[in-house]
């Protein structure tokens, strides 16, 4: 729909960015921290671009009050980061590391004396290599317990301090590259134990969930999902369908257990089908159920675009990782849908179709369906950014990415959308995992690369100076 006037951000609306503790911290063995399956991961050749790791990364963890003051500076609001469960309890369980928790109380109040509200997330992937080892991590419903433990120890700690909180960071993301595609620890192909895992994430996110609630937590708390909304490549009902079963399968499978404690029918019918269902004990949907977020993070890149696919057809392509435009395979799910190339948008040098209206539509689907306050915990454009000779990054591209899905969001509240608060991807570069240092997201430059060698000094872009005038306006000329 179109409106004759866009309705103005809220006034406390949470201009923010964001970061995850593997893809900054470094100080990987430093202060009593614990292993992570990322830490050994990436030891293993071929599994990221050079061989790239986070030992050192950005070194948020010594240069974090730099950092801050360039956050307080550009006037974020909010400044969403992950703690390291291994910082915190080193073999996932056990006794508490004292000095994991100083880092991050030391970390938050600085961002608090700053005037930036700190927004935890309590897992985005670095699992402790301890509980993989001991019982397959999130192979078994032994990690409940622990990771409700660990919760608590933070929450507890915290408390007063920090008033929100993500629980699991994009758990489709971490079950299916970790377990279907073999991409991410611990580097498995298996569809049957994807879907276990994945059930059994879902129980350790929804008591999470009710312990919060329980311990009577000022604040809110929800799971955080990389949601790209599907679209059929024509009107070809076969394609339409298609397209219905990739938003069945690729978010309502999530986003209806976290919201509604009930997997979709259509998606779950197919699995069993397949012979790859997870396997639900008694008791299991009436704690799905219980759980009731706050507000629902969404992690917004892209959208997809799909298909007919028939039971003979595409099955999971290679992703590109290197930045070489064009060189992502087909990819789909025989008898479901295949991933099909829009016409309608660009992408980027890593294959991401760009297309901010697609926010705009995650966000009516969204409101429209589960009635449920967002946040973009997540929104940005990775590419190649360019270091003058006088040390200046002009990437113009960041900025109009950006403007076109903050706009986007404005469109979206004026059709009635709840949205609290906005997290860029991300503050500073960072290790984009797979993708090294190469791949940059950030308002900050950080003279790093892939054979991590750099000064790791911190360069202002020209998008820096464009998100502080946003805020500053609460993004009135969005």
């Amino acid at each position: 729909m179109d409106h004759k006037q866009l309705k103005d951000f809220p006034a406390d609306f949470l201009w923010g960015s964001a970061s995850a503790a593997y893809q900054v911290e470094g100080a990987w063995e430093a202060d009593g921290k614990g292993v992570s399956v990322w830490d050994d991961f990436v030891r293993i050749p071929g599994k990221t671009f050079k061989g790239t790791n986070g030992d050192v990364a950005v070194d948020h963890y010594h240069r974090f009050k730099e950092d801050v003051a360039l956050m307080k500076e550009q006037g974020l609001k909010t400044y969403r980061f992950s703690v390291a469960w291994t910082r915190i309890l080193p073999d996932g369980r056990g006794e508490v590391n004292q000095a994991g928790i100083d880092f991050y109380l030391a970390l938050i109040d600085e961002l608090l004396a700053a005037g930036i509200e700190p927004m935890v997330t309590l897992y985005h992937w670095d699992l402790p290599k301890a509980l993989q080892e001991a019982y397959g991590g999130w192979e078994s419903r032994e990690i409940i317990a622990d990771f409700n433990n660990y919760a608590k120890v933070l929450f507890e700690t915290f408390r007063g301090k920090v008033n929100y909180w993500v629980s699991l960071n994009e758990q489709n993301i971490f079950t299916s590259l970790g377990y279907l595609l073999a991409a991410h620890p611990p580097g498995v192909t298996d569809p049957k134990r994807m879907y276990q895992v994945n059930h059994i994430a879902n129980l350790a996110n929804a008591t999470v969930i009710n312990t919060f609630h329980e311990m009577g937590m000022p604040g809110k708390i929800g799971p955080s999902f990389a949601y790209s909304p599907n679209y059929p490549i024509n009107s070809d009902p076969k394609n339409i369908l298609a397209a219905e079963n990739a938003e069945d399968l690729m978010a309502h499978y999530w986003l209806d257990v976290y919201l509604w404690g009930e997997y979709p029918k259509a998606a779950f019918n197919y699995l069993v089908e397949q012979g790859i269902a997870p396997t639900i004990e008694a008791g299991d949907m009436d704690l799905l159920r219980s759980a009731k977020p706050d507000f629902l993070g969404i992690n917004y890149y892209q959208t997809s675009t799909n298909a007919f696919n028939p039971l003979d057809g595409v099955g999971a392509g290679k992703m590109n990782t290197t930045g070489k435009k064009g060189s992502s395979e087909e990819t789909g799910t025989p008898g479901m849908f295949k991933k099909a190339e829009n016409p309608f948008v660009e992408r980027t040098n890593w294959d991401w179709e760009i297309d901010p209206q697609g926010l705009r539509v995650a966000l009516r689907r969204i409101t429209s369906r589960y009635r449920i306050p967002v946040i973009i915990t997540e929104n940005g454009l990775g590419e190649y950014d360019k270091l003058t000779t006088d040390k200046q990054v002009h990437d113009q591209y960041r900025i109009d990415y950006l403007a076109g899905h903050v706009h986007a969001i404005k469109e979206a509240i004026s059709d009635g959308a709840e949205v609290l608060g906005y997290c860029t991807w991300s503050f500073t570069d960072l290790l984009s995992w797979l993708n090294g240092y190469q791949k940059r997201y950030g308002f900050v430059y950080v003279d790093q690369d892939e054979n991590q060698d750099g000064s790791l000094d911190r360069i202002k872009k020209d998008s820096f100076y464009w998100y502080q005038s946003l805020i500053k306006e609460n993004g009135q000329n969005a």
